[in-house]
């Protein structure tokens, strides 16, 4: 396949560049999934919950009331998750028409590497905490990535 024409779906299986989104994107979310983990063990670890059920375990009635509460750490690990979802999602839509748009597969794999790379930071970034600007640099350089794309996306399969 030629640089800037589209993908046939036939052609998906031996395309090197689909093959490398189709890693890059396994990976970014397993990482997401495992911030669902990471949630788990926060929550079970600092007894906070927020579903009556959930306490079960802990008592019955008022002497479970107290673990339906927010504790700062799970919040904080959700605050990743949610950033995640934020920047995953689209990186997978607009990566996928990316790889579908016959980028060079240097290029591609530069995207989805950065890309990669820098959600994998955010997350370390915001569960350690590191200080900023490194939670801030990491999100920038993901989101940058995903405009790149989305330009390129722009730029080969429509008239702009």
């Amino acid at each position: 396949m030629r640089s800037g024409e589209m993908a046939k779906l036939t052609q998906l299986i031996d395309n090197e560049v689909f093959r490398a989104y189709a890693t890059y994107a396994t990976i970014v979310l397993l990482k997401m999934m495992l911030m669902s983990l990471i949630t788990a063990y926060f929550r079970m670890s600092r007894k906070a919950f927020v579903n009556p059920e959930d306490t079960a375990s802990f008592g019955k009635g008022e002497s479970a009331k107290k673990y339906l509460r927010t504790d700062p750490s799970v919040e904080r690990v959700r605050r990743g998750h949610l950033n995640d979802l934020e920047n995953i999602v689209p990186f997978l839509g607009i990566g996928l028409l990316y790889a579908l748009s016959g980028p060079e597969l240097s290029t591609a794999l530069l995207h989805f590497r950065i890309f990669t790379g820098a959600r994998i930071a955010h997350t370390f970034a915001y569960l350690i905490p590191l200080p900023q600007p490194a939670r801030g640099l990491s999100w920038a350089v993901a989101y940058a990535v995903t405009i790149s794309m989305a330009y390129k996306v722009l730029k080969t399969a429509l008239y702009l």
